[in-house]
C-alpha cells in the first residue's frame, strides 16, 4: 500500500492532517482493527489521489489500473472488465461457501472542483462531487482486511469486490458488470452510498425503496424559422419551447397518483443565436424520476403524450427521445436484516439510522433485478453547513472510510454465515 504521503503514481501530496479511526466502537474480530490502523493512512492518501486525478464515466482506466495494483499488492487476483475501465476482484475463502458481493462505483462528475484543498481535483471540468472516490476506497479497504481473513483461513465463503464504472451515465456501468459475468454465483450483494446529510459513525438503512427510479428526457422542436416581426408566418419555437419546460412537468404529474412521486425537471433548455430571428431548432433535456415502479413502468408513454399535445397548438415538429434509466433501488429485507447486524456489530446500536427513499437514481438497482441485495447510506456529514451531492464544492469527513470498512466487513462475514 502507499505510504502516507506517497502517491500510487510516486508523487508527493501536499501534507494535511491525516483523521483518525473514531474510538469506542466494537472490536473487529481476528485483530483487524490493528491493520486497520496500519493500513488507514494509506488508504487516505489513495482517496486523496483519486479524488484529485478523478475520471468520467466510461473513461476510468488508470482509476483502475490503481485498483488493480492495490489488489495486487494485497495478495489478490483482480480482473479488469472488458473495456479496462473497472475491476472485479474474488478473495477466495471456504471453497463450499456461498458468493456475496461488494460493489464500489468509480467514477466521477463532469464539474469543476472549487474546493481549497491540497487534493483538488487537478482535471479542469472533472470532480468526484458524489463521493465514489471514498466508496472506491473504502472497498480497498474492505479487500485488505478480508485477504487477511481468507488466509488465516477465517473467510466462510467467497467475496466478490465490485468496482464499476459508469455509474453517472446512461447505459448503466452496472450492466457492463452483469454481462461480464459480475453476478455470476453471486447469492447476496451490498453497497454503500455517501450521505452528507448523516454524521460520521451512523449508516442509513431502509427496507424497500431507497431511492427512485431515474430515466432520461430530450425534446427536440423543428419549425420553418423566420423574422421576430412575423412569427404569424412561422412556428415561434422560443414560445413552444417555454411551454415545454414549464407546463409538460405538472401535466405529466397530474396523470399519476400523487404519492408515485413523479419528478420531471428540465435540466437544460437551448434556442436561437440571435435576438430578431425566430430559430428553426429548440431541445431541451432534464431527468424523469419517480418512486413507485408500476409508475415508471408507465412513464414514457405518459410522457409522449402531453408532450404532443402541449406543443401541438404551436405547430412544430416534435422529436421525443426517452431514454431508460434505472429503476428504484428496492433494498431486501433479509439483506437489511443482514446490514443492520453488521452495523450494529461494527459501530454499535447508535449507529443504525433510518433513512427516507430519496429521489436520486442509482444504478445498483439494476444489480437487485439478478440477485437480492441492499444499498445503505454511509454518514459523511462535515462540522458546518453540509453540502449537497453533486456539487463542485462537495467533500466528505474522511472519518468515515475506516467507518464504512468496518460496516462492510462485519457485511460479508455475516451475509456469509447467514447464506450458508
Amino acid at each position: 500500500m502507499t505510504s502516507a504521503l506517497t502517491l500510487p503514481n510516486g508523487g508527493q501530496l501536499e501534507s494535511s492532517p491525516w483523521p483518525e479511526a473514531p474510538s469506542g466502537f466494537p472490536p473487529l474480530p481476528f485483530g483487524l482493527d490493528h491493520l486497520l490502523a496500519l493500513r488507514l493512512p494509506g488508504l487516505v492518501a489513495t482517496r486523496r489521489h483519486i479524488h484529485s486525478h478523478p475520471e468520467l464515466s466510461g473513461e476510468e482506466f488508470e482509476t483502475a489500473a490503481l485498483i488493480a495494483r492495490e489488489l495486487s499488492l494485497a495478495g489478490l487476483n483482480p480482473r479488469l472488465l472488458p473495456k479496462g475501465n473497472g475491476v472485479i476482484c474474488d478473495i477466495d475463502g471456504r471453497p463450499d461457501g456461498p458468493v456475496i458481493a461488494l460493489r464500489a462505483d468509480i467514477d466521477a462528475l463532469p464539474l469543476t472542483d472549487v474546493k481549497d484543498v491540497p487534493y483538488r481535483s487537478t482535471k479542469d471540468g472533472v470532480c468526484h462531487a458524489c463521493g465514489h472516490d471514498v466508496h472506491t476506497t473504502v472497498m480497498l479497504g474492505v479487500g485488505m482486511l478480508l485477504a487477511q481473513l481468507a488466509d488465516l483461513g477465517e473467510l466462510d465463503g467467497r467475496v466478490r469486490l465490485i468496482f464499476q464504472p459508469a455509474e453517472e451515465i446512461l447505459p448503466c456501468g452496472s450492466l457492463e458488470v452483469i454481462e461480464a459475468g459480475g453476478l455470476d454465483d453471486v447469492v447476496q450483494i451490498f453497497a454503500l452510498h455517501c450521505d452528507p446529510n448523516q454524521p460520521v459513525g451512523r449508516i442509513g438503512l431502509r427496507v424497500g425503496p431507497i431511492t427512485a427510479a431515474a430515466d432520461n428526457v430530450t425534446v427536440r422542436l423543428t419549425g420553418p424559422g423566420g423574422h421576430t416581426a412575423r412569427p404569424h408566418l412561422t412556428v415561434d419555437l422560443v414560445d413552444a419551447l417555454g411551454r415545454l419546460v414549464t407546463e409538460v412537468p405538472a401535466l405529466v404529474s397530474r396523470r399519476v397518483p400523487a404519492n408515485s412521486g413523479l419528478l420531471l425537471v428540465f435540466g437544460h433548455a437551448a434556442a436561437g443565436t440571435r435576438y430578431n430571428v425566430i430559430p428553426s431548432e429548440a431541445s431541451a433535456s432534464g431527468t424523469l424520476r419517480v418512486m413507485d415502479r408500476d409508475t415508471w413502468e408507465q412513464a414514457p408513454k405518459i410522457v409522449a403524450q402531453v408532450v404532443r399535445d402541449v406543443i401541438a397548438p404551436t405547430g412544430a415538429t416534435v422529436d421525443l427521445e426517452y431514454l431508460r434509466g434505472r429503476p428504484p433501488v428496492t433494498n431486501d429485507a433479509k439483506a437489511i436484516q443482514v446490514l443492520t447486524a453488521a452495523t450494529a456489530a461494527a459501530l454499535g446500536p447508535e449507529g443504525v439510522a433510518e433513512t427516507p427513499q430519496s429521489m436520486g437514481g442509482e444504478d445498483f438497482s439494476w444489480y437487485l433485478e439478478y440477485v437480492p441485495g441492499a444499498l445503505a447510506r454511509l454518514g459523511v456529514g462535515r462540522s458546518g453547513p453540509n453540502v449537497d451531492l453533486h456539487r463542485a464544492s462537495f467533500d466528505v469527513d474522511e472519518r468515515a472510510i475506516p467507518v464504512g470498512i468496518r460496516v462492510m466487513v462485519q457485511t460479508a462475514l455475516r451475509a456469509l454465515a447467514a447464506a450458508r
